[in-house]
């Protein structure tokens, strides 16, 4: 028996291996039709996966943050009312003078150091508006509205990342039902073969010894054939996974067709978050540096008193212009480590876009791999089914021995599994190029 033929059959179900889906998410049943096109796939993922809304969570939050940022330089607006009860001296002669209802008795020494107790109601809406505060806010709202530039960026990017996990799984799923076909192929050859190779036994014109190769062989062929089945079922589900619902039976988009082309390079949108997030150290270290600076602000405030509700009382206004400085030795280190930071997030940005330019470089060199590589299998598979019918010709004309035909058999699988890894491999290099360049991949955008 030619051992070499059960690995040459099982290789063609592993071919949907490299699937990546994304931990947490559940599929629930779709709302396509008969089939599902590759852009339908894409856009099921970018709107239904839990771990990419998580991430546009993350955008919400980042650009509220930053609204609330920009919100620091209006002005803020505090009312309080509420009734009071109180014997201590001060606070009663104040009380009453609040209520402008101060007597000359009030006065008498007795009634100063020992006065009854007095109550009231009262209320004062203030407003403070904020004039200068050393940069700190001007440079809070930069800062925040960086980062929720960043975060979105970050978020389209996530997107990328996920679509070339769908390419991978959708197509590593056409992948393994071709080999389900293959490898049902080679179990309908192998069960003719057996049926033949038993009549000639019958005959006296073949050996024992050969119809029990060719049982083996069959044997192999329906295991190989179990396996192709249940790597079809697990590239589908990955595939699931990914999309956050069900896929139809039929995908429609071919693993051979044309790969789709979207617009014109532009900068990745990682490097974009990488840029954004430089800003915003930036910005942090001069928020953080204006801590050292006074800060100088406007209060305006109305107040009012009252003995009982509906009574008359007193009202009062205030509005003032005031400045306050407070220096502490900790803030000078913290304005140091705030521009340490942003130093360091403008080298990260500079690893991060030579490792873009070096994973560009091998993009490229991948697609022109890949392709090559897509044409040498295509000219080996000919040249194996040739082979095969060849071969199974002349021994069925007695002309050539079993083994030869079972080499033939092992050739074309090898050659079927190869052929449609090199597709695969190149359908998924082309997306990682996409991916390098900033371009939408596959052509595909929301």
């Amino acid at each position: 028996m030619n051992h070499r033929l059960l690995p040459s059959l099982a290789a063609l179900p592993l071919l949907a291996a490299p699937l990546a889906s994304h931990p947490g998410t559940q599929a629930s049943p779709g709302t396509y039709g008969q089939d599902l096109s590759l852009p339908e796939a894409l856009r099921s993922a970018w709107s239904k996966q839990s771990g990419l809304q998580a991430g546009q969570a993350l955008v919400d939050r980042a650009r509220l943050d930053s609204e609330a940022a920009s919100a620091m330089l209006l002005p803020t607006l505090q009312a309080q009312a509420g009734w009071m009860r109180t014997d201590e001296p001060m606070m009663a002669f104040g009380m009453k003078l609040n209520q402008a209802r101060i007597q000359a008795s009030d006065f008498n020494p007795a009634s100063l150091n020992h006065p009854e107790a007095v109550s009231g109601l009262g209320g004062s809406l203030t407003l403070q508006q904020p004039l200068y505060a050393g940069g700190r806010i001007t440079a809070a709202r930069k800062a925040t509205s960086a980062l929720a530039s960043a975060e979105a960026a970050q978020q389209a990017h996530r997107k990328q990342q996920v679509a070339l996990a769908v390419v991978q799984a959708y197509f590593g799923a056409q992948a393994a039902a071709a080999g389900v076909t293959y490898a049902e192929d080679t179990l309908k050859t192998a069960q003719g073969t057996e049926a033949f190779v038993a009549a000639r036994v019958e005959q006296g014109l073949m050996l024992k010894a050969d119809l029990a190769r060719v049982k083996a062989w069959r044997a192999q062929a329906e295991a190989g054939l179990a396996d192709a089945r249940r790597q079809e079922a697990s590239a589908r589900s990955g595939l699931a996974l990914l999309m956050g619902a069900a896929a139809p039976a039929t995908l429609s988009t071919s693993l051979e067709a044309p790969v789709g082309t979207g617009a014109a390079p532009s900068q990745r949108a990682d490097l974009r978050a990488a840029s954004f997030q430089t800003d915003a150290a930036r910005a942090y270290a001069q928020a953080v540096g204006g801590s050292l600076k006074p800060e100088v602000g406007l209060n305006l405030s109305v107040g009012t008193a009252r003995e009982t509700f509906g009574a008359t009382g007193g009202t009062w206004t205030t509005a003032s212009i005031g400045a306050k400085w407070t220096f502490a030795f900790g803030d000078t280190k913290k304005t140091q480590a705030a521009r340490a930071g942003a130093r360091a997030a403008e080298l990260a940005q500079r690893w991060q876009q030579a490792q873009a330019a070096r994973d560009t470089t091998e993009a490229e060199g991948t697609v022109t791999t890949a392709e090559a590589k897509v044409h040498a299998a295509t000219e080996g598979l000919a040249a194996a089914e040739e082979a095969r019918e060849l071969r199974q010709a002349r021994h069925r004309e007695g002309l050539l021995p079993l083994t030869e035909l079972l080499d033939a058999e092992s050739a074309l699988a090898g050659a079927r599994a190869f052929r449609l890894a090199t597709l695969l491999e190149l359908r998924t290099a082309h997306a990682q190029r996409a991916l390098a360049l900033g371009t939408p991949i596959e052509g595909v955008t929301e």
